[in-house]
């Protein structure tokens, strides 16, 4: 198949439908339109014609995109943020829809899949589980603050028990 050279104007109508759909992000677009072989102007031109149209909002994206993956994917604020940076958001505008996010959000995402690991995790010792399961919840993205609080308060359900 021959590559051919996509114009300004085709990249507009094919990134208008795309956004149409679902939210995407001005680096996102920025991509394919590299891919499509535009020139820097005519990338910058598209997208510039886009946000005016509403078609794509960074910060709406953003929002959208930190909300899909607590609830869906649970993961955690700093891979969340490493996401943002690949998508091509930029980091105010990343913070931003982050630091909207409640702590709690994170808690009630992170307790239950704390209790669930605990149950499958293997060590010698208290001390090895413990950090297993850490090391596993950082994995998610999950800050050690609210890793060690999740599991402070599992520890003292299992007290009052």
């Amino acid at each position: 198949m021959i590559n051919r050279i996509i114009t300004e104007e085709e990249a507009l109508k094919r990134l208008s439908s795309l956004c149409a759909k679902s939210e995407h992000s001005s680096g996102e677009a920025n991509e394919k339109m590299i891919r499509w072989g535009l020139s820097p102007q005519s990338r910058s031109k598209v997208i510039a014609k886009l946000i005016d149209a509403k078609f794509i909002d960074d910060s709406r994206f953003a929002r959208f995109f930190v909300h899909d993956k607590i609830q869906f994917n649970h993961w955690g604020r700093r891979k969340i943020e490493i996401a943002l940076r690949q998508k091509g958001v930029d980091p105010d505008t990343a913070s931003e829809a982050l630091d909207a996010v409640d702590d709690d959000e994170y808690l009630s995402i992170l307790r239950p899949m704390i209790k669930a690991k605990e149950k499958t995790v293997t060590g010698a010792s208290d001390y090895e589980r413990a950090m297993k399961t850490i090391k596993w919840a950082m994995g998610r993205g999950f800050t050690i603050d609210l890793i060690l609080k999740c599991i402070d308060d599992i520890a003292a359900d299992y007290d009052d028990e």
